[in-house]
């Protein structure tokens, strides 16, 4: 690993007068397993959880571990799943305060993380050292640790949100129209994907050689107040110059490197910037939110887990990256009469349905009751909309569906 890719994380042996990672050391440190929770489980501590007198106390997860050594493939909402119920209140088990949330210290694969109780009973995480899966763990000293922040544990899977970092998903009317475009593919093919060769009109060497292919996409429409909150850009792929052209009269080469979708002549091209992955802890949002689901990407009706949806909470309405939000399924007005009512041929029919009542005093219409159906991680927001990745569905997440803080 070079210098220039890596940042130096200093680790100091002492614990943080915020107490968002306290490195407190075992007398004996046990023998962990890398990637697997300590046998040792938090079960028998929990009774000590359970005297916290708080509105909403954090409940831990079931046989939650007292020890977890960080592997790679691992995420912030996975270690936090592993000790929590309610996976959002991460920021709470680390007693982080603002500033930590938004510039998190970093977790790497091999750390160790212990959970503990406070005078209180409150669990708490903190970071012990580095585990080496057969002699237990290092002791972390005052000592320079050189690792690229690219090997740091993300909040969610980067892998399916990294082509969507850099992405201009939102865009106003007619936005694309000025970009470079595709003119023609080699062989004349009419569907192009990753390994074929197209042409392009109106690149520049000094946007660089490696560009983002987009499709202009659909009105998105507040599904309340009908209002326009922009237009989507579909993503379709990479790709990668072979030979520059000359401006919009000698075609530029190109190679497509990665498809998500056929790409046709007339699609649009632009120059592809860094995907930073952004580092946030998940958390709820600092106020209540009410939103709906505007789109899942995909061109699809409906999404489940590591689908990205789009609703109509924007940065005007005060939502952040890693802000969790809950999709709510429900609300539907159904009626009661089960087949065994006559009331409903009687003139009382003729009332509202809010004055009327069968025999037994039943109305004849109820409103189901809202019901959670999944959690989704804000990684991505413009003025008007945000992008969510969903970590958790019991059914499918369906445009119009509400979002609110969980």
């Amino acid at each position: 690993m070079t210098k220039t890719s890596s940042i130096a994380r200093i680790l100091v042996s002492m614990t943080l007068s915020s107490g968002a990672a306290s490195f407190a050391f075992a007398q004996t440190p046990p023998k962990l397993d890398q990637g697997a929770p300590a046998t040792n489980s938090a079960r028998s501590m929990k009774s000590t959880a359970s005297t916290v007198k708080a509105d909403n106390p954090l409940q831990l997860a079931n046989d939650a571990p007292t020890i977890y050594v960080v592997v790679k493939g691992d995420t912030l909402w996975d270690i936090s799943g592993k000790f929590l119920k309610e996976p959002w209140r991460w920021p709470e088990i680390w007693n982080m305060n603002r500033d930590q949330i938004k510039n998190p210290h970093l977790i790497y694969p091999g750390d160790v993380v212990k959970l503990s109780f406070d005078g209180s009973g409150k669990p708490l995480l903190s970071l012990l050292g580095r585990g080496d899966g057969s002699t237990g763990f290092s002791r972390l000293s005052p000592r320079i640790r050189s690792e690229a922040i690219s090997d740091a544990i993300p909040s969610i899977p980067a892998s399916v949100i990294s082509p969507f970092l850099s992405s201009p998903l939102v865009v106003s009317e007619g936005a694309l129209n000025a970009a470079p475009r595709i003119i023609a593919s080699e062989e004349s093919r009419v569907i192009v994907g990753a390994g074929n060769v197209i042409y392009g009109l109106g690149l520049k060497p000094e946007q660089g050689s490696s560009w983002q292919i987009y499709r202009p996409g659909k009105v998105l429409r507040d599904p309340v107040t009908k209002e326009i909150l922009g237009y989507e850009a579909v993503y379709l792929g990479d790709a990668k110059v072979t030979k520059f052209g000359e401006g919009n009269t000698v075609p530029t080469t190109l190679e497509v490197t990665k498809s998500t979708q056929e790409i046709n002549r007339g699609d649009r091209l632009t120059p592809q910037g860094e995907a930073i992955l952004p580092l946030y802890s998940p958390r709820p949002p600092s106020k209540e939110m009410n939103g709906a689901v505007v789109s899942v990407l995909g061109g699809v009706a409906e999404g489940a887990q590591y689908s990205i949806i789009v609703t109509n909470l924007g940065s005007r309405d005060g939502i952040e990256i890693g802000n969790v939000i809950a999709a709510q399924r429900g609300g539907e007005v159904v009626t009661t009469n089960t087949g065994e009512d006559e009331a409903r041929y009687s003139f009382s029919s003729l009332l509202p349905a809010s004055l009327r009542r069968n025999k037994d005093g039943i109305p004849p219409e109820v409103t189901l009751p809202m019901e959670r159906n999944g959690l989704a991680v804000v990684f991505r927001v413009f003025d008007r909309v945000s992008y969510s990745l969903i970590m958790s569905s019991k059914s499918s997440v369906k445009v119009g569906d509400k979002v609110t803080s969980p």
